[in-house]
Parts: C-alpha cells; structure tokens; sequence
C-alpha cells in the first residue's frame, strides 16, 4: 500500500510538471474545478450546477451518439476512405456528408485520403466547411432543431464550395508527394502512471454513472423531474450528484490522460472490450473536459462581475459573425465549443453561431497541417468566405 501511494505520488508530481508533461494544464483545470467545487456559498453551487449539467446535458449524449456510431461502423467494417475514393464524380458531397457528422472523424479520413492521391482538393474544402467537428454534439444535445439546420447549410455550402474549388485549380492542387505508407490518423495513447494504475476501476466507475445519467439526461431533455420521482425512494438531489460525480470522473480521465490530440485510439476495429470503447471514453471525455470549462466560465464569470453578457455582446452585435469566423480558423474543437455555449445561452446570436460553424474546421487541420500545410491554410481560408457570408446572409436577411 505504501509503494502503491509513492507511485501515486510521483505520478501526481510528473502530471503537474509543465516541462515533462505538454498537458499539464488539463490536471490544473482539473484542480480548479475541484477548489472551486469546494468553495462553501455560490461559488460552490454554481461549479456543481455547471457540472451537473454540462454531464446530463451533453457529456452522455456524446457517450450515446458515439457508441451508436462507432460501434456501427465496427460491426459493418465500413471504410470511408474507399467508399469515397470510388465516388470520384460525387466526391465534394460526400466530403460534405463525412464532414458534417457529428465529431472529426469524417474529416480526418478526407484530409488523410487527399494526402493519399484519393480525395481533391475541393473536397477537402467541402469538408472542412462542413465540419461543425465536437461542437456538433453540444449543438444537438441542447438544440436540436438548430443543428439541423446548420447540418444542412453546412452540406450544401460545403458541396457547393468543393466543386468551385476544383474547377478553379484542379482536383490535385498544392498535393504533397503521394506516399502509399498507412498513415495513423489517430496516435496512439500514451496513459500516465495513475491511469494505469486506477485505469480499471476507473473505466468502470465511468461506465456506471454513464447509464442512469444517460436515463436523467433523457428525462431532462423531456422536461421530466426526475427528483419528483426517485426524492422519496433515494433522496434529495440525486440528479446533480449523479451529473457532478460524471463529470468528475471524466475530467480526471482527461486530466490524466496524454495523447497528442483529443482522441485516444488504438484501431476503431477492435473488439468491443478492447480499444473501441477507450476510443468513445476518451472522446466524450474530451468535449466534456471543454464544456465543463465553457459552462463554467460563464457561471462564475456573471456572478463575478455581475454583467450580462448577453447585454454586452449585443452591443458589438454586428461584428459577432466576424469574429466567429476568426475563432472558427483557430485549429481544434476547444475554442468552438465555447463559441456553442456561447450560443446556447444567449451571449451571441445565431448569425455568430453559424458562422463558426461554416468557418471553423475542428481537429481535422492538426492532421492537414502536420500532412500538406500549404493545403491546409488556403483551404481553411476559403472556408471562411462562404462563413461570412452566410453569417452576415442571415443576419441581414433574417435578422438573426
């Protein structure tokens, strides 16, 4: 027991040490949480409250669509890359379909399959337009009717701005050097002592708050008050301490975790006690890890200062699509997902939302950058055109 808790510790040390660990930040988000979880008063209440819901409303949504998707895809054995290889003719579109699914994988294996001599140029255009990445899934948790929407914008921009592309410069442009060597879209995990030591316990402690906050997300999402229901049998509040205990256990996942993007993966073909289920953790560990601080950000943010920020941005409200598109040419998901939250509790307007969401191109410019950068830059600038102007398009035309 005593060698157990000196390797926990150094563990501990070397996950907060910013010279050895390049995610160290994630533990001090995490420590932040857990002091201002702490706090006695509303500082307290309000971190359990962001907690609470950014698990029953988001985090177990993702867990469920992922699982859906991930679990299909294995059970099928599809591979997208070839599927798109063969719709030479179609290509932009279903770059577009692949991209506006939920999450980045669709748009990896675009930007991965173009560096192979397999996808154009357009298409790997029509797919970063129409990528939402992991913002997608807070999107269609909280409003689903929205989502929609942006989905088919999306496409149709995106489809319509791909075969632009390619007829302007060709279906090879700016290609690097085609290399038939396998490319690893996902790298492969490298876990901290603590995750090997706790891993087990702690997947399964995962697992079993996943189920019955998944039912109190439902619940939730259908105005239900499950507190009515389950306060005589269990007691008070078990909603949020359900939601709370969630979210914590995915944070420290994230916390501990060290990989080299948002995505823990071995190979998505793996049975599914193996790997494909540390792929669905890690993923919806990942976009709650950037919820929880969007969430909370807001929350102690206006109880701080006291300002409506709903108020504040209105002032500057022509300018919102603008800097959408701006944040939506940032590389990954993080920043996305804030400008979602944002949305979704009414500090920026619908305009601003869909063009982040047009512009903005998820994880998949990691790879694109690391495979053909010059690609990369251009494609994710001709993104944000159609971005502004279906931003400033819908501000204008139908004032939002």
């Amino acid at each position: 027991m005593t060698e157990l808790a000196v390797t926990a510790g150094r563990a501990f040390v070397d996950n907060a040490n910013w010279r050895s660990n390049p995610y160290a930040w994630r533990f001090w988000v995490f420590v932040v949480v857990l002091a201002l979880l702490s706090v006695p008063g509303e500082i307290g209440s309000i971190t359990a409250g962001a907690l609470s819901e950014a698990y029953l409303q988001v985090t177990v949504f993702v867990g469920a669509t992922l699982a859906l998707v991930y679990l299909a895809e294995n059970a099928l054995g599809v591979d997208m890359g070839r599927m798109l290889q063969k719709s030479a003719r179609w290509q932009p579109f279903v770059a577009a379909l692949l991209g506006a699914s939920p999450g980045c994988g669709g748009a990896i294996i675009v930007v991965t399959q173009y560096t192979r001599g397999y996808a154009t140029f357009g298409s790997v255009v029509s797919v970063l337009t129409a990528t939402m990445g992991d913002a997608a899934f807070l999107l269609i948790a909280s409003e689903p009717g929205t989502a929609a929407v942006v989905i088919v914008v999306s496409i149709l921009i995106g489809t319509m701005s791909g075969m632009i592309v390619d007829l302007i410069h060709g279906r090879d442009f700016l290609r690097p050097e085609i290399d038939d060597t396998p490319t690893s879209e996902r790298p492969a995990v490298r876990e901290t002592t603590v995750l090997r030591l706790f891993g087990q316990g702690i997947r399964r402690a995962w697992i079993l708050l996943f189920f019955p906050g998944l039912v109190l997300g439902v619940l939730g999402a259908l105005q239900i008050d499950a507190d009515a229901f389950l306060a005589p049998l269990i007691g008070e509040g078990i909603t949020q301490g359900i939601g709370v205990a969630g979210a914590l256990v995915a944070l420290s996942m994230w916390a501990f975790a060290r990989s080299v993007n948002s995505h823990i993966v071995d190979d998505p073909h793996q049975t599914p006690g193996g790997s494909i289920w540390t792929r669905i953790i890690a993923d919806t560990n990942f976009v709650t890890g950037w919820v929880v601080m969007a969430f909370l950000s807001f929350g102690v943010v206006v109880h701080v200062l006291g300002v409506d920020l709903g108020a504040l941005f209105h002032s500057w409200i022509f300018l919102m699509p603008a800097i959408g598109v701006l944040v939506g040419l940032i590389p990954g998901c993080g920043p996305q997902i804030v400008v979602t939250t944002l949305y979704l509790t009414g500090a920026i307007p619908f305009s601003a939302q869909l063009a982040n969401a047009i512009s903005n191109d998820g994880d998949a410019l990691f790879p694109a950058i690391a495979l053909a950068p010059r690609a990369a830059m251009l494609a994710s600038i001709y993104t944000s055109i159609p971005a502004l102007a279906a931003g400033y398009g819908a501000m204008v035309f139908f004032g939002l």
